[in-house]
């Protein structure tokens, strides 16, 4: 069974300490993975206001979000304007795609661009990901190859300017086959990995999941009948969470799980439909993620 692996980069300090953390981890596991990077200004900490929501309040106490992060992670960019990831550690991103893993852009500024999707423009849009590309191409000395959105927040105006990059594929949205989007009744030629699986801050917490039984429960959702994508974050599964992550590993490698990136479950696929894509809410998640429409699963979530 294969499993597409994916690790979002959201922070200043899940690059400094996460992706060094789990390139080792993956280099003993024999494991090539699909890095995704935030290369702008780290401003996480303006998320803060978001406690004033019921939902947002409820996740971050449910996962221990001051345990699992880091003080420095939650107040990075409140007081003073957070440090730009690629220009203090692009010898960390570059090691990464030096070490055989594929690297992708996350975002250039990861909260911004969760905060402001909604009002974006096409310009806006294009200005971030123009931004995001270019610093991480000069850090790699070549152009990404594949792109993902923070938060899985991405609409029809997203993936028409994603179009005019030259990504083979993007990862932008929650869903269950390798597709096509359709923008208008037009269908891009970029394809779509949605990711299948839930993050650890979607399960911990809830439905009787503990940090004791969280791996069990995670790979009771993997299916050999199926795609599968796992999102992991540098930041959890990279420092807070190392130990069982690399238990999880363990696990998987005595199922005969193997981990690829994700590029290699789109070498995999030989048929691919295509769907819009639609936003909808996902159990653990506050606010929307942008979803396959044709996907069993978010039908299966609308009832």
């Amino acid at each position: 069974m294969k499993v597409g692996l994916r690790v979002d980069v959201d922070t200043f300090r899940g690059t400094k300490l996460g992706v060094p953390n789990l390139c080792r981890l993956f280099a003993d596991y024999g494991i090539n993975a699909s890095f995704f990077f935030s290369v702008g200004p780290d401003n996480m900490g303006r998320h803060l206001w978001r406690l004033l929501r019921p939902k947002f309040l409820f996740k971050m106490l449910r996962t221990k979000a001051s345990k699992l992060y880091g003080w420095d992670i939650l107040f990075k960019g409140t007081l003073w304007p957070g440090p730009v990831i690629g220009k203090k550690l692009g010898g960390v991103i570059s090691s990464a795609a030096e070490a055989g893993h594929e690297v992708g852009l996350h975002a250039w500024d990861h909260h911004a661009w969760q905060a402001h999707i909604d009002t974006m423009d096409a310009r806006a849009v294009s200005r971030s990901l123009s931004r995001g590309v270019d610093l991480l191409t000069k850090i790699l000395g070549s152009s990404p190859v594949c792109s993902a959105v923070p938060g899985w927040k991405c609409n029809d105006l997203v993936l028409k300017e994603k179009s005019r990059f030259p990504f083979r594929y993007n990862s932008d949205c929650r869903g269950d086959s390798i597709f096509h989007p359709l923008v208008n009744d037009e269908q891009l030629a970029q394809p779509q990995i949605p990711v299948t699986l839930p993050t650890y801050d979607e399960m911990i917490g809830r439905d009787g999941v503990t940090e004791s039984n969280y791996n069990e429960r995670l790979l009771a959702l993997c299916a050999s009948d199926r795609l599968n994508v796992l999102t992991i974050h540098a930041e959890a599964e990279g420092i807070a969470c190392f130990d069982m992550f690399d238990k999880f590993l363990k696990m998987a490698k005595a199922q005969g799980i193997s981990f690829v990136p994700l590029g290699e479950l789109l070498d995999d696929c030989h048929e691919m439909g295509s769907s819009r894509v639609v936003r909808d809410t996902i159990s653990g998640r506050e606010g929307w993620v942008a979803w396959q429409m044709t996907s069993k699963l978010y039908h299966e979530g609308n009832g």
